[in-house]
């Protein structure tokens, strides 16, 4: 039991480490997923929308801290009861996502690890399983130092979980794993293999034979029955092959211009996925670094879901020399995470990523 109680104490803990620790690096990213839990449709929790970062932040320290508090065995009692509560409420809840078909990816790993909403579910079994476990052992639960020693590991873990949510969140992720990041081509990350798994669909035919209904059930083909065809159920049994880049374009004014951005050599793209949430004084920054590019001979547009009319309007505002196009709002919120933050393309490849409150770093050379 000793040996039992002493791996589930690791497992679990260093499980909670790694979770809070790749949500802590981006906790805009996870604090968007729990926006998405809190719509009319998943929670209808919508009042809660407005504090959702600041819910994040608070899971992803706290999660870390649990972690670290069950390897160093500091305050059981409370250790334990919190991570059982913890793990209870999200059994439930990945349980109705899944079921329901609500949320598609859980967000319990971040952008680093995706799982399904079942595999997520049954993760969660395992874990709170792993849980009682050490419940039923507690008493082998060992402090691994003094209670000072665990005290200042555990307040020295609440003050790194803060220094690092409050750097990320003025700058930007310490660690990037979306299909955006510096270094990655979009063009690629658009494309779909030809040898990609393509989607498996089971088809319900209905007929009518003699008078009597008959339903055939296949893939695809239209069975030879010697019957009235009253119709077809379709149902997707597998899957296919999604392209980690499947909702970025480029349009205005019913012009796309996707390809012709791509193929550029030099282009500086200002990205606010939504202009009336937008950091005003981000646009200060932003000015200065855009006509410096234009100067030097780069392509600039801005990217984002506000309409046409509002976007013109702030870029009169602020007297941006450049034309926002619209792009789908959730790509832009994955290609970075600061509204409004700018990158460098090269054909395609991200070169340089930077929030707006370091707009002025990105580094430009003459092109023309």
């Amino acid at each position: 039991m000793k040996i039992l109680v002493n791996i589930s104490r690791i497992i679990v803990g260093v499980l909670f480490i790694f979770s809070g620790f790749v949500k802590m690096v981006d906790p805009i990213g996870f604090g968007y997923k729990l926006q998405e839990y809190f719509e009319p449709d998943v929670l209808n929790l919508e009042f809660l929308s407005p504090y959702a970062l600041m819910i994040a932040v608070f899971i992803v320290i706290f999660e870390v801290m649990l972690g670290v508090m069950l390897l160093i065995g500091y305050l059981k009692k409370f250790t334990l009861w919190s991570s059982l509560l913890m793990m209870l409420f999200f059994l439930l809840l990945t349980f109705y996502t899944a079921y329901f078909h609500k949320v598609t990816d859980c967000g319990c790993f971040g952008d680093a690890l995706k799982l399904t909403p079942w595999g997520t579910f049954w993760k969660d079994v395992a874990l709170i399983v792993l849980i009682l476990i050490l419940f039923f052992g507690q008493k082998y639960i060992t402090p691994l130092t003094s209670v000072k020693g665990m005290r200042i590991i555990t307040f020295t873990t609440f003050v790194a979980g803060m220094v690092l949510s409050y750097y990320v969140l003025m700058h930007l992720p310490i660690i990037d794993f979306r299909p955006y990041k510096i270094g990655a081509n979009i063009k690629e990350g658009m494309s779909i293999p030809p040898d990609a798994p393509k989607p498996v669909y089971q088809y319900k035919w209905k007929f009518k034979v003699n008078g009597k209904e008959k339903i055939i059930t296949n893939t695809g083909e239209y069975p030879k029955v010697d019957g009235e065809f009253i119709g077809t159920e379709t149902k997707l049994i597998e899957e296919g092959y999604e392209p980690p880049i499947h909702d970025f374009s480029i349009e205005r004014d019913g012009e796309d211009i996707t390809e012709e951005i791509l193929n550029e050599d030099h282009v500086i793209l200002v990205v606010a996925y939504n202009l009336d949430n937008a950091e005003k004084e981000g646009f200060l920054n932003i000015k200065k670094i855009t006509d410096e590019a234009l100067q030097k001979g780069y392509k600039v547009i801005g990217l984002s879901a506000t309409t046409t009319p509002e976007a013109d309007a702030l870029a009169t505002e602020f007297k941006l020399n450049f034309k926002f196009y619209f792009c789908d709002e959730t790509a832009l919120k994955t290609i970075i995470r600061s509204n409004p933050g700018i990158l460098e393309l090269n054909k395609g490849t991200v070169i340089h990523k930077y929030h707006w409150y370091d707009a002025l770093k990105l580094p430009l050379k003459k092109v023309n």
